[in-house]
């Protein structure tokens, strides 16, 4: 008797599975790793370096370093913080935080903190170039331009705000500041229309001088209107010169100019109206020049 061995049924009639359980193996093995990675046990960075930091915590540490060096004047510790974030130019990358937290509103007034330290480092920068072997510390001989209210914001353009916002920033402690040589109170030098360049319109150019006709960066400007007051600041935006600020001015407000250094108020400023020769009417800039005599 022969026994019969095949498969009952046949063996064409098994069924056989497929490769797809592998497939959802290797999508559910994915999604478990995401999950834990991302959900239940993050990676946690501890001691990074400064440098490797995404550039919006850059921007907060170059924040806390201005705002120590604003209350403690100590210039040398400033450099050796910025250093750790290894920027290619240190100078430009306080300038260009200092005008983009302008141009965004800078609600917090953090501008002014960040451009009392970019002064600083620029005078600094100078007396190297000036004298190689100079070893003393700016911390306790230079100076920038302080806010003793603390009150109004800082202002590189935007229409002007009815109200003031709050500087928050550490208490200065009694120290040298930044400021124009001593000696008498700025005078007005220049006070001129221009019509003839129409991407400046409506812009309140000003330039401040020592009496040398050397620019002055960190000065701080005043400006009034019927209702309200803001500040403003020489030296965020050397491209254009140490010694230079501008306002961008709303049609048909009058102003006020006063120097916070001293000097004779320049009032009735408002946007010039400019014809051109095609007949078209527009807005001008004017430029005003302070210097010491």
């Amino acid at each position: 008797m022969t026994q019969d061995t095949s498969p009952i049924g046949g063996g064409e009639n098994i069924p056989r599975k497929g490769n797809w359980y592998l497939l959802t193996s290797l999508v559910i093995g994915i999604l478990s790793g995401l999950i834990i990675s991302w959900v239940v046990a993050p990676v946690k960075y501890i001691e990074t370096h400064p440098a490797t930091l995404r550039s919006d915590f850059k921007d907060d540490f170059r924040f806390q370093i201005a705002s120590v060096f604003y209350a403690t004047n100590n210039l040398e510790r400033a450099k050796s913080r910025l250093d750790l974030l290894d920027d290619a130019d240190v100078i430009q990358a306080l300038t260009k935080q200092a005008q983009n937290l302008l141009d965004s509103g800078d609600p917090t007034n953090k501008a002014f903190v960040l451009a009392f330290l970019t002064s600083a480092l620029k005078q600094d920068a100078d007396l190297s170039l000036n004298d190689p072997t100079e070893t003393k510390s700016l911390a306790s001989t230079n100076t920038a331009t302080t806010n003793p209210t603390g009150t109004s914001p800082v202002t590189m353009g935007g229409t002007p705000s009815k109200q003031p916002a709050v500087i928050n920033t550490p208490t200065l402690r009694p120290s040298s500041t930044f400021s124009p040589t001593p000696g008498a109170a700025f005078i007005l030098k220049k006070n001129q229309v221009i019509c003839n360049s129409p991407q400046n319109s409506l812009l309140l150019q000003v330039e401040i001088r020592n009496r040398a006709g050397q620019p002055i960066p960190g000065a701080e400007i005043i400006i009034t209107w019927s209702e309200g007051e803001e500040h403003f600041f020489t030296g965020l935006k050397p491209e254009i010169g140490d010694g230079y600020a501008d306002y961008l001015m709303t049609p048909e407000v009058v102003y006020s100019i006063q120097l916070a250094k001293g000097g004779a108020p320049v009032s009735n400023l408002s946007a010039p109206s400019c014809s051109t020769e095609s007949g078209v009417t527009r807005w001008g800039s004017i430029k005003l020049v302070f210097q010491q005599p």
